[in-house]
C-alpha cells in the first residue's frame, strides 16, 4: 500500500512543484524544495515558541525544512490579527544528513531529534499534507484520539467537562464514567475543542 501511495505522491509532486510557486503554505521561500532534495527526513521537536526562529536559521544556512503554517486570528487587546501559526505546535520536519540535525542542534532551540525509520512513510505523509495546504485545504490540528484516550474538552459550554473516548467509528463521541456504579454516558463532540490528558 506504501510503495503505491509514494507513486502517486510523487505523480501528485510535480504538480505541488508547479503550485508552489503560485501558493505557498509556509513562510518558506521555496516550499517545494525539501521535497526534491535528496536525504533523510528528521523531527526536530523544538522548545517552545522557536518554531518559526529555527526555520529561519535552518534557512540562513540553506538546510531544507518544512514547516506547515495555518492562518490562525489571535486578540492582541481589542485588536484582531491574523498570524501564521505551526500546524504541528513544537515541531519542524528537517530533510537532509545527520551532520544537519546537528547543526539545527547547536542553534540552542531545539528539545530533541527524532529520526524517522519509516523515511517513505514520513515522505508521503508530508507530501500529501503540503499537497493539501497548496490546494488550499483549512487543516487543523488534532489530538491523536483513539478509543479509551483521556480527554479534556478545552472550549464551548462544556469546558473542564472530561471523559474517554468512545469508538470513532460510532462518531466523535466522549464518555463520562461513573466506575463505582459500573455505568457510563456518553455524547457527542467536535474533536476540535478535545485536548488529550497525558
Amino acid at each position: 500500500m506504501l510503495a503505491t501511495a509514494a507513486r502517486h505522491a510523487e505523480d501528485f509532486l510535480h504538480d505541488a512543484i508547479d503550485l508552489a510557486a503560485v501558493r505557498p503554505c509556509s513562510d518558506e521561500k521555496d516550499v517545494a524544495s525539501p521535497f526534491t532534495r535528496s536525504g533523510e527526513w528528521f523531527v526536530l521537536h523544538t522548545r517552545s515558541r522557536q518554531e518559526k526562529a529555527l526555520a529561519q536559521e535552518l534557512e540562513s544556512r540553506q538546510i531544507p525544512y518544512f514547516l506547515p503554517l495555518r492562518r490562525e486570528i489571535r486578540y492582541h487587546g481589542n485588536r484582531k490579527c491574523l498570524v501564521n501559526v505551526p500546524l504541528f505546535s513544537s515541531y519542524l520536519f528537517l530533510k537532509g544528513c545527520a551532520e544537519d540535525a546537528y547543526i539545527a542542534d547547536r542553534t540552542k532551540r531545539v528539545a530533541n531529534i527524532i529520526r524517522c525509520p519509516d523515511q517513505q512513510k514520513i515522505s508521503w505523509e508530508l507530501i500529501n499534507i503540503n499537497l493539501a495546504q497548496l490546494q488550499g485545504a483549512p487543516l487543523a490540528a488534532y489530538p491523536s484520539l483513539i478509543k479509551g484516550t483521556c480527554v479534556e474538552v478545552r472550549a464551548g459550554p462544556f469546558r473542564g467537562l472530561q471523559g474517554v473516548i468512545e469508538d470513532r467509528t460510532k462518531g466523535n463521541r466522549i464518555i463520562l464514567q461513573v466506575e463505582t456504579l459500573g455505568r457510563a454516558l456518553s455524547f457527542e463532540i467536535d474533536c476540535s475543542l478535545l485536548d488529550v490528558i497525558e
